[in-house]
């Protein structure tokens, strides 16, 4: 089974293996870098919308380079307060090759009040390579694996996101597909 996700990071192309391996048995994902059409740091709503958009574009590229996909995955990470508090916060958008689409999120973890502005302004990467004096933390095991000292890491935030967004696609009771199919046939 293919399977392409709209990013070339590592640490987001494991935690989505790792949450397939939950489900599937044979599939290959297939990094390719598309644009989320949001800010370098989305803030609360973009977020969605940015995880939203690399799905649809991937799907243009599938399209475009004829190209047989079953699943087509987005991940953003951002901030948002929409909470009451300031969080940073994996969405991860799943489509399946009819259309079926699906979100979910990762635990969130809060940011000190201090950073806030300096990450909207720029990103959470460099916030945080800055902080703990490193070079793209993003890539590997992100800053989030500093904060909680080793215990978390952005794999692993990225995996229960795509945990979250594949509980409609393998459970039949938990979907819309037969209110969609319904609709597909009125």
């Amino acid at each position: 089974m293919k399977v392409l996700i709209g990013t070339k990071n590592p640490g987001k192309i494991e935690g989505a293996t790792e949450a397939f391996k939950n489900y599937f048995d044979d599939f290959e994902i297939e990094g390719v870098p598309v644009s989320s059409d949001v800010s370098e740091e989305p803030v609360n709503n973009e977020i969605y919308e940015g995880a939203k958009n690399r799905v649809n574009n991937l799907m243009n590229y599938a399209l475009e380079n004829e190209i047989d996909v079953e699943y087509f995955l987005g991940v953003e990470s951002g901030i948002t307060n929409l909470l009451g508090k300031w969080v940073i916060i994996n969405i991860a958008v799943i489509k399946d090759k009819n259309g079926y689409e699906s979100w979910g999120t990762s635990p969130a973890f809060p940011v000190p009040d201090k950073y806030v502005d300096e990450i909207i302004t720029t990103n959470l990467g460099e916030v945080m390579d800055k902080i703990f004096v490193q070079n793209d933390l993003r890539s590997g095991k992100g800053g989030i694996n500093f904060v909680t000292n080793g215990i978390i890491s952005r794999i692993d935030l990225t995996r229960d996101a795509f945990i979250m967004a594949l509980t409609q696609h393998t459970n039949e009771v938990w979907n819309d597909k037969k209110v969609l199919n319904k609709k597909a046939n009125n």
